[in-house]
């Protein structure tokens, strides 16, 4: 297993631990069924609130495997391995988290389903980054409460950026993702609006 898996697993369950001391449960959302996900941890009605906790993706080849290989065939150049690593690792809602620099939001996929979203958003800031002229970065969490900035990993080096859109990148935060979850403090994971 990879230094950064590590990293992500013991993120997650310092997070999953959390929960469970200040809420006492995993959190709720309302059962979607053209957004199902193996997050949500009971058979539900469309509509019912229902528990869910992030789930580990299996290590088989799945959809977000294929996205990945798709996004990297039409930009022709590779994605860098930390990235896949982490749309890889766990199948979740965003993850909070404070740092020294604030508030954020940990961005994951919720499903299959949801890796296609991703794309999408992926291209759209990569062709905004080369219409700019600048390197290519790829965003994995955003700033709280505002959401204005966000956290990118430059595609050559695997540093960690905080960025704005539009702009140059703002500064280095960390020379590595691992280094960077090193950084941060979970919180306990909000109930999704219903």
């Amino acid at each position: 297993m990879s230094h950064l898996k590590e990293k992500i697993d013991a993120f997650i369950a310092r997070t999953l631990e959390l929960q469970h001391e200040q809420i006492g449960r995993h959190p709720l959302t309302v059962y979607d069924p053209e957004w199902p996900s193996d997050c949500i941890q009971a058979s539900a009605e469309p509509g019912q609130t229902v528990n869910w906790a992030p789930v580990r993706q299996p290590d088989n080849h799945n959809s977000c495997d294929a996205m990945f290989d798709r996004l990297e065939q039409a930009l022709g150049y590779p994605i860098h391995i930390d990235l896949r690593t982490w749309y890889r690792s766990y199948w979740s809602e965003p993850l909070m988290a404070t740092s020294d620099w604030g508030d954020l939001s940990l961005l994951f996929v919720w499903s299959d389903k949801d890796c296609e979203r991703l794309r999408g958003n992926l291209i759209g800031h990569l062709l905004t980054k080369q219409k700019q002229k600048r390197p290519a970065t790829l965003f994995f969490a955003c700033t709280e409460p505002d959401g204005e900035k966000f956290l990118s990993i430059d595609n050559q080096t695997g540093e960690v950026w905080l960025e704005q859109p539009g702009k140059k990148p703002i500064m280095k935060l960390a020379d590595s993702l691992s280094l960077f979850l090193d950084k941060l403090t979970p919180q306990s994971i909000p109930d999704l609006e219903q």
